[in-house]
């Protein structure tokens, strides 16, 4: 998402079998790395991303880290 020069990440859970751009399951959150205020950068429903997480759900390592700075445990 986003555009030249202006980043914008959506936060998704998919099934691993499908393409990187292919069907989503549901739309966890968001993450704006050029957001002037920390409280702007990321919007994340914490309820869905555990219940994925619970299920099985494994983050990328940077979806982890973000998960991590906002108190969410996904473990390794």
């Amino acid at each position: 998402m986003g555009r030249r020069h202006r980043s914008f990440f959506r936060i998704n859970a998919i099934e691993g079998r499908n393409p990187r751009d292919g069907r989503v399951l549901e739309q966890l959150g968001w993450y704006d790395p050029n957001a002037k205020e920390p409280e702007n950068q990321v919007s994340l429903k914490r309820e869905r991303i555990e219940h994925w997480l619970s299920v099985g759900a494994q983050p990328s390592d940077t979806v982890r880290q973000i998960l991590a700075r906002n108190g969410i445990a996904a473990g390794k």
